[in-house]
């Protein structure tokens, strides 16, 4: 087995280059698409609005045929729906010979907010270099422009900066070559007789689909990276929907080619210019590993793929489990050590214990296809670690688990102790009934721990219950104006970012596509 070593701020990894070479084997084709723009837009401030904005159809000619921009002049291009693709159109002199150069701006929105609020006020903490604008020189005229960057938009705004005053510019052929590799003749329709839910669907399928591109993107306007946490929840949405499992195949094989020196995966990985760990390693990510492999095991049944890294996923169990102190409950601390959800003030011990108990539980149904040997250990593990979880974490007064040194109710340590199936399935259906009537302060601020809110509601009968909350908070974002689904949505801080500001978040964002796979798998 070929190895080497990478280094990376400074730490060491270890590359497992027939693992890569698995990978890279797997690598898809991507699809691609021209789509033009359905019409011209102006874009108003409208407080009404979740973000703040709404777009108006332009009440000048929509044909930009009949349109001729000077310097100052701006447009506002709208392509309908959510794309990610290279934009291009072609520009030309109208008037005198160009006696100057043209410049063009670019800004590319996911929503109206992106188009409207200037770039210039940003002052979030993630680099601005995210923003999504690009300005061009034209020299000589015409000219047929393919902007070198992929983009993630809805709409495009196209503003001449400057040109000299004897001539004025016409723009044809605006266009997005739109690419995936998501293969949408392999879709079934919904057609659920819900108009919500049937839309809920789309927009879930929507947002995988322009998230699938060389690997499982988190996001295509920002980070553009393969993050274990979303990998594993848009497996379960491609299962039920694509189902390009060798897709998921692929970011397996990644994951475990390139681990920390001690064996552990990290967080996320980026791919050029060549397959690189990030320096960010989570407790829960880690695990995940574990639980997407299982998963993938189940619907695929690859045992080859199962020997190739069963001890990848169980080296991620061992290291977790060296967190675990005397008394069975994990020891916490004060850095990020955990993700669960982005909540500035929430204890991640209580729901990380839930998170180790759940994978320990998808380590057992790999062992049993795998490693016998370890079964019985880790069915012993399992009840060990549960009882801790009744006997130091359950707040019979409060009804509730707490977390910390401070003793913290959140929703989050009460789904994850439910999905890790602590207490017999009477309690657990008690608890998620005290969590619906007596929401906790320390709440649910994304749609990837709304997700596992579904499932935990699921998990204890509550399906009625789970459609009523997808409606709500899924549709919740459809009825905002959502194309592909948001990856932060509090419906009482609609721009509500973790980085400073809104027009930072991503509009397309892996964790938050599951409806589709409730809707589906469970037929809700």
């Amino acid at each position: 087995m070929s190895q080497g070593i990478q280094k990376n701020s400074s730490l060491s990894f270890h590359r497992n280059n027939r693992f890569l070479s698995a990978a890279a084997g797997l690598l898809p084709a991507l699809r691609q698409t021209r789509l033009q723009p359905v019409e011209l837009v102006d874009v108003i401030a409208e407080a009404s609005q979740a973000l703040g904005w709404k777009t108006m159809r332009c009440a000048l000619p929509a044909s930009l045929l009949q349109r001729e921009l000077a310097a100052g002049d701006e447009i506002i291009v709208d392509f309908g729906t959510h794309c990610v693709g290279y934009f291009g159109l072609r520009c030309e002199a109208a008037g005198s010979p160009p006696d100057a150069p043209a410049h063009l701006q670019f800004i590319f929105g996911e929503t109206p907010a992106e188009v409207a609020e200037p770039f210039s006020e940003y002052n979030g903490w993630l680099s601005s270099s995210w923003l999504q604008q690009a300005d061009i020189y034209l020299d000589v005229l015409p000219e047929t422009v393919r902007l070198p960057r992929r983009y993630c938009c809805r709409y495009v705004k196209i503003k001449v900066i400057s040109a000299s005053a004897k001539f004025n510019l016409k723009l044809s052929d605006i266009h997005l070559d739109t690419v995936t590799s998501a293969d949408t003749t392999s879709l079934t329709p919904l057609h659920h007789p819900d108009a919500l839910l049937n839309q809920i669907d789309e927009v879930s399928v929507l947002t995988l689909r322009n998230c699938m591109q060389e690997v499982f993107e988190d996001g295509p306007k920002r980070d553009r990276r393969l993050w274990l946490g979303d990998l594993r929840l848009q497996a379960l949405v491609n299962y039920q929907t694509f189902e390009q499992n060798s897709l998921v195949k692929r970011c397996l094989y990644l994951f475990a080619g390139v681990t920390r020196e001690d064996g552990m995966v990290s967080s996320n990985l980026f791919m050029k210019p060549d397959v690189i760990a990030d320096d960010t390693f989570l407790f829960d990510y880690a695990l995940f590993f574990v639980a997407t492999l299982a998963d993938y095991i189940a619907v695929t049944e690859d045992q080859q793929t199962l020997e190739d890294l069963w001890p990848v996923a169980w080296r991620q169990i061992e290291l977790a489990l060296g967190r675990v102190g005397t008394q069975g409950i994990l020891q916490d601390s004060e850095d990020w050590w955990a993700f669960i959800d982005w909540h500035e003030s929430l204890n991640k011990q209580a729901p990380a214990q839930g998170v180790l108990i759940y994978c320990l539980m998808k380590a057992q149904a790999l062992a049993r296809r795998a490693d016998s040997e370890k079964v019985t250990w880790l069915e012993a593990k399992i009840g060990e670690l549960k009882n801790a979880a009744l006997e130091k974490l359950w707040d019979e007064e409060k009804g509730f688990f707490v977390s910390g040194a401070g003793q913290q109710v959140s929703s989050a340590s009460q789904v994850w102790l439910v999905l890790a199936h602590v207490g017999d399935p009477g309690f657990r259906a008690q608890l998620m009934r005290n969590l619906l009537a007596n929401p906790p302060e320390i709440g649910m601020n994304t749609p990837y721990m709304m997700h596992h809110f579904i499932d935990a509601l699921i998990s204890v009968g509550e399906t009625q219950r789970a459609v009523q909350e997808i409606k709500k908070y899924w549709g919740g974002m459809v009825q905002a104006g959502a194309d592909t689904f948001w990856e932060l949505y509090d419906p009482q801080r609609p721009g509500f970012s973790p980085y400073g500001s809104k027009l930072i978040n991503s509009y397309c964002h892996a964790w938050s596509c599951t409806p589709a796979y409730f809707i589906r798998k469970y037929g809700l």
